[in-house]
């Protein structure tokens, strides 16, 4: 589709829709029929909603800028990023009022027939099976969007062959784009994964009295504000909490171990001053830490 046509289509409702097309084609013996292909320029927020049984969404973002809610995780959306949606996978989507976002969407359900293995070793069965995915693509899925949309507009002669030939191709860099994931690619995802609490939990753990924010935004490829949101969402605190619980936690054992005076303590959490230490440690556990201290050796 050229770049006009595109334009056109957008001021003329910001839609471009094949529906019905009776496109359906079989790759590894897995049935696939096309529901729609979409490409719109959303002026308007699209409400949380999910897909039946066996079908997926291939959302590859265009231009424009916005968030998406994918299973409750904000990602923050810009040109060239891919996310995928699986059955009944809830999302919702915000496009910027002064960036709106311009999508390519490709809605695919597959048939309820398919073998299954302990291992997802081909395309389609890598694809079937990831249900949720969001990252940059880096397999080409624009120029396929493009040549997809060129041949359904033409529908020259063997349109339809080349048109199945190209949601193959789709598929597969999809799917290309989940390995280069795993094999340790930048994916700037926000999602709630295991390794996202691991890097969470291990910088607090270790580095509680130099790491920032902003830090640990980049480590989790996330923007600031979705940073914010993950720790409130899934610690019930912000960053700053979590800093002073990880600060306080360390002071607790150091001031039992009888192995550093306040000062050196105050200077190992990261604190300016003793005076701040010990003005955040009262105001954590609701007495000094000298007081503390002395209980501590009390018992002992």
């Amino acid at each position: 589709m050229r770049d006009n046509d595109v334009r056109s289509a957008v001021q003329a409702g910001g839609k471009i829709a094949y529906q019905d097309q009776h496109i359906e084609f079989v790759m590894e013996d897995e049935s696939v029929y096309v529901g729609n292909i979409v490409y719109e320029c959303f002026q308007r927020s699209i409400p949380m909603h999910a897909h039946s049984d066996n079908s997926y969404e291939i959302h590859y973002i265009a231009a424009g800028h916005g968030f998406v809610t994918v299973e409750g995780v904000e990602y923050e959306v810009v040109p060239n990023t891919l996310y995928i949606t699986g059955p009944h996978v809830l999302h919702s989507m915000i496009p910027d009022k002064a960036d709106p976002l311009s999508e390519y969407c490709v809605y695919l359900k597959l048939s309820g027939r398919h073998k299954r293995t302990e291992q997802n070793l081909t395309p389609m069965q890598r694809f079937r099976a990831t249900t949720v995915w969001y990252g940059f693509d880096r397999n080409g899925i624009y120029p396929l969007m493009r040549m997809l949309f060129e041949e359904l507009k033409n529908q020259n002669l063997g349109y339809r062959t080349e048109v199945e030939s190209l949601l193959k191709q789709l598929i597969v860099a999809c799917v290309r784009n989940y390995s280069a994931e795993k094999a340790g690619r930048d994916p700037q995802r926000s999602g709630s994964s295991d390794q996202q609490f691991l890097t969470i939990e291990e910088a607090f753990l270790y580095e509680y009295g130099t790491l920032t924010l902003s830090e640990l935004s980049d480590r989790l490829h996330l923007s600031i504000r979705q940073t914010q949101r993950l720790l409130l969402r899934h610690y019930g605190m912000n960053f700053q909490s979590k800093k002073t619980e990880a600060r306080m936690s360390a002071a607790a054992l150091m001031l039992r171990s009888f192995a550093y005076d306040i000062t050196q303590i105050a200077d190992a959490l990261g604190y300016s001053s003793v005076e701040h230490f010990s003005t955040a440690f009262r105001r954590y556990y609701g007495e000094s830490a000298s007081a503390y201290r002395k209980k501590i050796r009390e018992k002992a």
